[in-house]
């Protein structure tokens, strides 16, 4: 049990009467909140002056803009606004208080007065509120918290990204200070407004707790969170659903939305919020958008008209405005709402009740919301140190950089909560805690998953707590120091808005038996729920897993106890969930990872059967219940069930025998026992684990046992296929092992074909029933595959019949296709940037011959926002959709050819859903600025040439260079291989990882093995070509290059942009490659190369037309030779060919970071995207004629697997992306590249706003 101190008892009852008038009234009608202060200010035009007052009449700052001082200097206009929304029908005002903390107040010296503000605030609005109270129509004061002007989950420094300039406990005090001043001037209700930060209103709500706990009669809360941009996220990071899961524990009145953004862009997230909130709903948008003087011109009708919709749809208990809203808005709004019913409120659970049907519901920057039909919740174990050497080692020696790959590897690999725990001797955990969770919270693909903070010491858990936006869990509280401290601990859990897990562990101990497991968790639950008010879907129980097979017989019956208690929890404490560390039922056997793989699976299977809802699992030593072997499994399970008395003895002999070293004919008999199976499942077991070994030898008994030979590929085959695609979707088998299978399954058809050809010609009306037909391809102009084949490769997995009509395949073809085999489906895939216009070609050209079949888009270029706002608007007589990876065709194509009402229910959902995108994109698009090119090129990179000289080339001019592969090796970059084949994951840690390490290790050694064969055969071959040439930026953005160094005579002209976003800073350059270059009169150089590891590569592919699995392999390799070929040429350069970095010595991880001086900038990527320019290049290298490199008409290089570029020599050179860019630069990069307008347009399509 943590030690954390016991409160004195449960706070005094207190009355919730405002909060049940107010329930009542909202379920009569919606309630009207008032609009904008600021706004009405301004009108009044004030002077320093009227801020002053006679009071600060020689206050050292100014204070103009400092509305909330009014409350103080002119009461008089405060109270003619307040009383302006209440003649428009405000049936709520807030106060005018919104920065009246003392750290906002901090900004104009004036915090010292923040209780006297927020109090005659309170008491100016409560007055008018009084005159204009009726029984009819009550009116309420609001008193407004507003978020302050710091952050609590982000660094202000981008250089620190651990630093805070602002922490929880400050913002309580701030807060506190604040609420008891508008407490005491008499306001109603607290609105915590504004929510950019989920941390801060966490902080505020903290504090709104403490202060409720004074009085007799608590004031209701609403929250206002605000979404920021059409990304639907907070400023923090949080989506509208994980905004509302970390801020329910304040039991709100209301939660709403406000400010940022106008009614219209309000809407999804307000529908969103309407679906998910157990409370009442509240929006106060802004007056539409800000137009480019930051006004704002939506008129009280415009605003009318789309709110409207709101409460027609049944979203809204309260409404009102936000920036840019006056009283006619609120007037106009009024007058709507009467039209309309609220939204009707929920019936709230009492927190004790039997029939709760609430599940675990967390949050990250994402939600993670268990449903009853939810699969096991994997919880990464590796950020602890008590757990992993590694993890407590990189925490000891300070290196919090690497930790934190600890933690995005597990995320990557499939952890859906992380725990982090801290205790260690020799740390400090309540810093090292706190600096590691501010690290997380600015790595968004860490944070988007919730924490489990876990430790025995309370002061580092609660320190954690202050720490996470979201809604976590505290790991763990129990009644092992007795109720009152067990009580302390939950209130506070409570407090901090935190779900529990509850060890089974007592004043007397662990429990170790089901009968105490049980005792202990339904007296902990029945003090939480009716004792505490914990709802009940916060708690999780921890039965206590212990070690079975120890040989002492009071421990047989532990795995049982474990499961039988789970099993009883489920169905008996409503809404809990429960958990366990797997790993420990396994102890006796450790080192023999056979044994303990088939005693997790086996226990793990019966655990998650009884109800198990999470817990810490090692998923590489997790096997497949079913293709356990028999004589193990059965072994394994009258250990964990306790069946035999002897089973721990049984199974020590088994045990012994799997691991004899010396008994090989034992082991090798064990491995084939499968063999012993009937031919069916003998077939089943071959395709899921990817043996070929024996399939056409048991292909033919099965043949032979069948009435026809299609009957063996439409039953066991496509039996055994049907379990490969389970596992698959499921999580538990991962790509290269399905593509093995597919391997298997292509040899067994191989086989029966010449048997069915035969059939056919007797008997021609007999055909294999495939799921649908599929025409795949890779878009003209661009040669990259190895996606759109693993995609066939999973469809055919899955009975689709796929056509895959290979790369560079016109729209033509791909129609016609399609019209001529009669397709159910067809799907593009793309890698580089213009073959997006070709899909939106392709996407017209279909409707415009009016297909009416279903269109799949991916690739690495491709995006749903990109298919929702550019390709599916050009098709619309069936649904376009964006498949993100291979483990997604099956499902999408599933529900596209599925009959055809289940498929208007889905093309519904996915037209709807990209609407929604692409009007979000759309709405990015208005609001998006842009600096004036000429501005942006005014703040180009800054660099002194005249104290810098340039390093000269050892030769100029072109040379060939054609390396062995086995030269390349040592710089291949393992990790994207594995996301290549979608393991994520960084090399080598992914050999190790818990979920995907056992498929990454299989991989690795195949790939190991391919990689040796192709040195050996020879054939695959490398070649490359260099140059240098004496350069200098010839404009802003230019570079000419020259024929010698007279740099006389001009060679070529190079083009890029610059990029054109705002610095957020100020302070960073708006880069171009340009800046890297010296300007004439400094003698500078620039290099180009190209190089391919693809030579002969479809001499080779040929021997293996029949292997995908294979195919694919070689493909990825010779991909990862290119990038290598790339990075062995660019060392050559710095330190021989340049000789700019002659004593560089870095390892391969170093030179994977780019660690090195200068760059190799490829055209098309994101320093210079557009394609074109590698026509240049190619012109000045002669690349075609000396590496055979060519390239396609959209600029693609064929072979796939090559690499070109520039080389950059300036130490301040760096990578970076030129993003959007606004029409004047479209202009000048026309002009200067001399050609039209369209025609730059088209070759910057993705760059362009619009």
């Amino acid at each position: 049990m943590l030690g954390v101190t016991a409160s004195a008892g449960p706070p005094a009852a207190t009355s919730r009467a405002k909060l049940t008038e107010l329930q009542k009234l909202m379920k009569q009608r919606i309630l009207l909140l008032d609009g904008a202060y600021g706004t009405a200010f301004q009108d009044y035009k004030l002077e320093e002056d009227a801020y002053r007052g006679e009071r600060f009449i020689n206050h050292d700052l100014p204070l103009q803009g400092n509305h909330d001082i009014l409350c103080l200097t002119r009461p008089d206009i405060v109270e003619e606004v307040h009383r302006n929304y209440l003649l428009a029908g405000s049936d709520i005002i807030c106060t005018n208080t919104f920065n009246a903390t003392t750290i906002a107040q901090a900004d104009f010296g004036t915090e010292h007065i923040c209780f006297e503000i927020n109090k005659a605030a309170a008491e100016i609005a409560k007055n008018v509120a009084n005159e204009y109270t009726t029984d009819a129509k009550p009116r309420y004061v609001a008193g407004s918290v507003g978020p302050t002007n710091r952050t609590a989950s982000l660094s202000p420094d981008v250089n620190q990204p651990g630093y805070r300039n602002v922490n929880f406990d400050e913002l309580v005090s701030a807060y506190t200070e604040a609420m008891q001043g508008l407490i005491a001037g008499g306001a109603d209700i607290l609105l915590i407004e504004t929510v950019f930060d989920t941390l801060n209103a966490k902080a505020a709500i903290y504090a709104a707790n403490q202060v409720n706990k004074t009085l007799e009669d608590e004031l209701p809360l609403i929250i206002s969170g605000t979404i920021t941009d059409a990304s639907g996220r907070t400023l923090s990071g949080q989506t509208c659903e994980a905004f509302l899961y970390s801020i329910e524990h304040a039991n709100p009145l209301a939660v709403g939305l406000n400010c940022a953004l106008g009614a219209e862009q309000l809407r999804p997230y307000v529908a969103e919020l309407s679906k998910l909130c157990s409370t009442a709903v509240s929006v106060h948008p802004n007056a539409g958008l800000p137009d480019a003087f930051g006004e704002y011109t939506q008129t009280p009708e415009q605003m009318t008209d789309i709110v409207r919709e709101f409460a027609e749809s049944g979203w809204l208990n309260l409404i009102g405005g936000c920036c840019g809203t006056t009283p006619e808005h609120i007037s106009g709004i009024a007058e709507a709402m009467a039209e309309f019913p609220p939204r009707t409120l929920p019936e709230r659970q009492s927190s004790n009740t039997e029939a709760t049907t609430e599940l675990l519901k967390l949050s990250g920057l994402e939600p993670l919301k268990l449903q009853s039909d939810s699969l096991f919740v994997n919880v990464g174990e590796r950020t602890n140190v008590t757990g992993s050497a590694r993890f407590a080692r990189l925490i000891r020696e300070n290196k919090f950089d690497e930790a934190l790959k600890v933690a995005r590897q597990q995320v990557e690999n499939g952890a859906q909560i992380i725990d982090i725990n801290m205790d260690e001797g020799m740390l400090d955990g309540e810093q090292a805690m706190v600096h590691f969770l501010n690290l997380i919270a600015s790595e968004p693909d860490i944070s988007r998953v919730p924490i489990m903070l876990d430790s025995s010491k309370w002061d580092i858990i609660e320190a954690g707590l202050k720490c996470v936006q979201g809604k976590a869990i505290v790991n763990s509280i129990s009644l092992k120091e007795g109720e009152e401290a067990f009580i302390a601990a939950a209130q506070k859990c409570l407090e901090y808005g935190a779900a529990m897990v509850v060890m089974a562990f007592d004043e007397n101990g662990q429990a170790d038996t089901q009968t105490r497991k049980v005792e202990i968790c339904e007296r902990s639950y029945r003090i939480l729920t009716e004792h505490v008010g914990v709802p009940p879907e916060d708690i999780i129980f921890d039965a206590n897993i212990f070690a079975i097979g120890t040989g002492i017989d009071e421990h047989r019956n532990y795995a049982v106890d474990f499961i039988e208690a789970v099993r009883w929890i489920h169905q008996n404490l409503p809404g809990a969930s429960t958990s366990g560390g797997l790993s420990n039922v396994s102890f006796a056997f450790r080192g023999n990872n056979l044994v303990r793989e088939a005693i997790h699976t086996v226990f793990l299977y019966h655990a998650v059967q009884a109800g198990l809802t999470m817990g810490i699992v090692n998923a590489g030593q997790l096997g497949i219940y079913e293709e356990l072997p028999g004589l193990l499994r059965e072994a394994v399970e009258d250990l964990v069930l306790n069946r035999r008395e002897d089973a721990t003895e049984r199974l020590l002999e088994m045990a012994q025998r799997l691991t004899d070293t010396t008994d090989a004919k034992s082991s090798e008999q064990a491995q084939e026992a499968w063999r012993e199976l009937e031919v069916h499942q003998r077939l089943s077991h071959a395709l899921v684990k990817g043996i070929a070994d024996y399939v056409v030898d048991d292909t033919e008994e099965a043949r032979q046992l069948a009435s026809h030979p299609l009957e063996v590929i439409e039953g066991p085959l496509m039996d055994g296929m049907g379990i490969v695609g389970d596992l698959f979707g499921s999580g538990k088998m991962f790509l290269p092992q399905v593509v093995k299978s597919a391997r298997v399954m292509k040899q067994a058809v191989g086989h029966l074909v010449p048997f069915i050809e035969e059939e056919k010609q007797r008997s021609p009306d007999r055909k294999r029933s495939a799921k649908g037909k599929i025409v795949l391809a890779t878009v003209k102009g661009d040669v990259h595959d190895i996606g759109k084949n693993i995609v066939g490769v999973v469809l055919q997995c899955n009975n689709y019949e796929v056509i895959d009509l290979g790369v560079m395949v016109p729209a033509d073809k791909i129609i016609q296709t399609a019209i001529d085999c009669g397709a159910n489906v067809i799907g593009l895939s793309g890698l580089i940037t213009p073959s997006l216009d070709e899909m939106v070609h392709i996407a017209s050209e279909m409707q415009r011959r009016s297909l009416t079949i279903p269109l799949l888009i991916g690739g690495a270029t491709t995006s749903k926002a990109h298919t929702a706002a550019k390709i599916a608007p050009e098709y619309d007589n069936r649904a376009t959709v964006y498949v993100s990876d291979a483990s997604r065709a099956v499902n999408v194509t599933a529900k596209l050819l599925a009959e055809e009402q289940q498929y208007e229910a889905y093309a519904a959902e996915i037209s709807n859903e990209y609407a929604l995108i692409k009007n979000r994109v759309e709405a990015r698009r208005e609001k998006r600025a842009f600096l004036a090119l000429s501005d942006a090129r005014a703040n180009a990179t800054p660099i002194d040439w005249s104290s810098y000289q340039p390093p000269i080339p050892r030769d100029l001019g072109v040379q060939c260079i054609t390396p062995t592969l086995t030269e390349l090796v040592p710089y291949i970059d393992w990790t994207p291989f594995f996301m290549t084949w979608e393991l994520a994951g960084r090399y080598p840690a992914i050999l190790e990882d818990e979920v995907v390490g056992e498929a990454a290790t299989q991989l690795f050694e195949d790939a190991e093995s391919r990689l040796r064969w192709l040195i050996e055969d020879g054939r695959l071959g490398a070649s490359g070509v260099y140059g240098f040439w004496p350069a200098n930026r010839s404009s802003d953005d230019d570079i000419t290059l020259f024929t010698d160094e007279s740099r006389t005579q001009a060679l070529a002209q190079l083009h890029h942009l610059r990029q054109q976003a705002p610095k957020p800073d100020d302070l960073s350059p708006n880069y171009c490659l340009a800046d890297f270059i010296a300007p004439s009169g400094t003698a500078d150089y620039i290099g180009g190369f190209a190089v391919t590891a693809g030579k002969n590569i479809e001499d080779i592919l040929a021997e293996f037309s029949d292997d995908d699995y294979t195919q694919i392999m070689i493909k990825a390799l010779a991909d990862r030779l290119a990038e290598a070929f790339a990075e062995f040429l660019h060392a050559k350069v710095r330190r021989h060919y340049w000789c700019y970095a002659e004593d560089e010595n870095l390892d391969s991880e170093e030179l994977i970071k780019e660690r090195y001086r200068g760059i190799r900038p490829a055209p098309g990527y994101p320093a210079c995207p557009e394609h074109s320019e590698k026509v240049t290049l190619f012109e000045l290298l002669d690349a075609t004629a000396r590496t055979d490199i060519a390239l396609t008409e959209s600029y693609a290089m064929l072979p796939a697997a090559a690499v070109s570029g520039w080389y950059f020599s300036h130490p301040d050179s760096r990578y970076f992306g030129v993003g959007k860019i606004d029409e004047d630069q479209l202009q000048s990069y026309a002009e200067r590249k001399q050609v039209t307008a369209d025609e730059a347009r088209r070759l910057l399509t993705p760059n362009l706003v619009s």
